[in-house]
């Protein structure tokens, strides 16, 4: 299920709104393939995929949504090459030497209607998981700037639910210390925070215009040379950790949680689905159950969030 993990604070008055009043609203933004012409649709799809139509799924008291993106990619080579060819053409036409800015635009829009019935599509689907419990809305996207637009979508649905919207108190969470500032103190030290370990993947930057950065892949990172990196000014920009050895994954400098996987003891003893069971209730509740663990551990490794 989740591969990532941007998350956000649900303010204290959050409560779910009633599933079929959500469902209704959901089913007119329903995902719609792009258009010959159109280079980008979004809307939401079934959580569980495959032949199901519900859009709004309740696991343990738990909303998990899925919105699916779709756009047709035109290279910028060949809607330059198509800009060129006009602006030619034009020129010999009229026999003028400049082109205004006006017509490079009009002829800029004309070549990309012509190339988007012809450029190949590209989907991607994210998963929302709202836990009013947990007062957490986690969202499956590695950069905030695409959990920005997730978060738009979900907003634009629940304000289309009545009373929803009034009610969707959301904030990005802040901590005491910059996910970079801990983990340099980790590396440095040489100790996790408690139930986390340090695994052996990690990468560090100069905070200047030049970015040098050095990685580290599969290797011990309990190292001198780590910490004279951070002492020159290097930054950590990710860090691969593993929480309470139940979940791996890597920590970015914006505070993102990356690349989730679940260790083996999580999965033993879980039953297998059977033959009319997608297994999608017990990966829901599985994942959630996790993250649900590790997210408040890692806030407060992080020096928890600031008073208001």
């Amino acid at each position: 299920m989740f591969k990532n993990a941007c998350y956000f604070r649900l303010g204290d008055g959050f409560e779910l709104p009633p599933i079929p009043a959500l469902e209704k609203v959901l089913q007119k933004t329903r995902f719609i393939p792009c258009g010959p012409t159109q280079a980008e649709s979004s809307g939401w799809v079934p959580p569980r995929g495959g032949k199901h139509t519900q859009l709004a799924e309740l696991v343990g008291g738990q909303l998990i949504l899925k919105l699916c993106t779709e756009k047709r990619a035109v290279p910028s080579s060949a809607i330059k090459a198509g800009v060129e060819e006009k602006i030619e053409r034009y020129k010999k036409e009229t026999g003028q030497e400049r082109v205004g800015a006006r017509a490079k635009k009009e002829f800029k829009e004309e070549v990309l209607l012509d190339l988007l019935p012809r450029a190949f599509t590209k989907r991607a689907h994210t998963l929302l998981w709202l836990a009013p419990e947990h007062k957490l809305l986690v969202i499956d996207s590695g950069t905030l700037a695409g959990a920005d637009r997730i978060v738009s979508a979900l907003l634009a649905a629940l304000l289309d639910v009545p009373g929803a919207g009034a009610a969707m108190d959301l904030q990005p969470i802040h901590t005491e210390l910059s996910p970079s500032v801990a983990m340099a103190q980790w590396l440095s030290t040489r100790e996790a925070p408690y139930n986390f370990t340090i695994d052996r993947d990690c990468e560090l930057k100069t905070p200047d215009d030049q970015k040098s950065s050095v990685r580290y892949a599969r290797h011990t990172l309990d190292i001198d040379e780590i910490a004279q990196h951070i002492a020159a000014g290097k930054v950590p920009t990710q860090l691969a950790m593993t929480w309470n050895e139940r979940v791996s994954f890597v920590l970015s400098d914006a505070g993102q949680v990356r690349r989730i996987k679940l260790l083996d003891v999580v999965m033993d003893g879980v039953d297998k689905p059977g033959k009319d069971d997608d297994g999608f209730d017990a990966d829901a509740a599985i994942l959630t159950g996790e993250l649900a663990g590790l997210i408040p551990d890692l806030l407060d490794a992080l020096g928890s969030e600031p008073a208001a």
